[in-house]
């Protein structure tokens, strides 16, 4: 019911997060097959004996950050950040070593990975997790596999991996409508590359995933897709910002090259497998809170409001935020204020 949505307005939002923390522990993390191992770098911050509570970052690819520690309050929660496979400071990175980096990299082998982590910090439920963007798919979908680990889902800039999703940021232009000149030099990148000529992929994602698995074309051609990215997630946006993000190859080229191989795969999940009735009715053990900006040009609000209406129909406690005023990023202030209000009020449920 409409009366279960929370909604927000720029003036309403709060903007304060929790003051800056550091880590008190830090490890790497083994998974993974004999001859494909990806060592995970994970770090515990906060509440030693608090409640536990799982961050999962963007992209795939787009690691992890301090600044998200402050979403969670130290003094309620253990807060543990992770770089999945191939990104961040977990190794292999994809910019190191390409190939090794890719391999095994799929949303099956991202939730066991979650599994393993669990296991090894000796946690028995999660508290909250809380996913944005791509993390938000992947906080979906590991809620959907072990539904009995996790007691709620924060979620932020909702993306189900459905085909219209996925159509509107990369393919079809609709994101770019309103930045034109930023859809003309993605979208221009590819049909006029000399390596993609005489004949360019009509797709735009093969064209950049062709142009990615070359290293000769790999920094130019990550550097265009993560640029068009970068340039559609702030309402303000910030070039300083995107400017050091654009010079930083370790979070550049995972953030391309994963991008596009799990964009192409469809999330390597079935056409709306996420927001099918029989896999949301698996959540009604969990309460699922959500934060969208209502400007949001990278994940459509449209599927905020459809896992709403899901959620809803499938018997789930959820809520909904659709902050205005705000765009995609977690850094903008009525988002990640938002997210940190959320957590606080999720800290002091059972």
């Amino acid at each position: 019911p409409i009366s279960a949505m929370s909604a927000l307005n720029v003036a309403a939002a709060p903007t304060a997060l929790h003051p800056p923390i550091e880590p008190y522990e830090t490890g790497f993390l083994e998974v993974g097959r004999d001859g494909a191992k990806h060592e995970l770098y994970w770090e515990a911050s906060g509440k030693p004996d608090g409640k536990p509570a799982l961050f999962l970052h963007g992209g795939p690819g787009g690691g992890t950050r301090p600044g998200v520690r402050q979403f969670f309050d130290p003094a309620v929660y253990r807060i543990i950040l992770l770089d999945q496979r191939g990104a961040g400071q977990s190794k292999p990175n994809v910019a190191t070593d390409f190939a090794a980096a890719m391999a095994d990299n799929t949303t099956a082998d991202l939730v066991n990975d979650l599994e393993v982590l669990r296991t090894h910090l000796g946690v028995d439920t999660w508290h909250v997790v809380l996913g944005g963007s791509w993390g938000s798919t992947l906080a979906l979908a590991y809620a959907q596999a072990h539904p009995a680990r996790m007691s709620h889902l924060l979620l932020r800039g909702i993306f189900t991996f459905l085909r219209d999703e996925v159509d509107a940021l990369f393919r079809d232009g609709t994101a770019g409508r309103q930045y034109p000149e930023v859809w003309e030099a993605y979208w221009g990148f590819v049909q006029n590359h000399p390596a993609l000529q005489p004949t360019p992929p009509p797709d735009v994602l093969e064209g950049y995933r062709q142009l990615l698995e070359n290293p000769e074309t790999r920094d130019d051609a990550a550097k265009s897709f993560v640029g068009y990215e970068l340039a559609l997630s702030k309402v303000h946006r910030d070039p300083a910002s995107v400017a050091a993000s654009l010079a930083n190859p370790s979070l550049l080229i995972p953030f391309a090259s994963l991008e596009v191989v799990y964009m192409l795969a469809g999330g390597f999940v079935d056409e709306g497998q996420l927001i099918a009735p029989e896999n949301l009715a698996k959540l009604t053990s969990m309460t699922v809170s959500s934060v969208h900006g209502r400007n949001d040009h990278v994940c459509l609000p449209t599927a905020a409001w459809r896992l709403h209406k899901g959620l809803d129909a499938a018997g789930v406690d959820n809520r909904l935020w659709f902050v205005d005023g705000n765009g995609h990023s977690d850094s903008e202030p009525g988002i990640g204020g938002a997210l940190r209000a959320e957590a606080d009020r999720i800290g002091a449920l059972p």
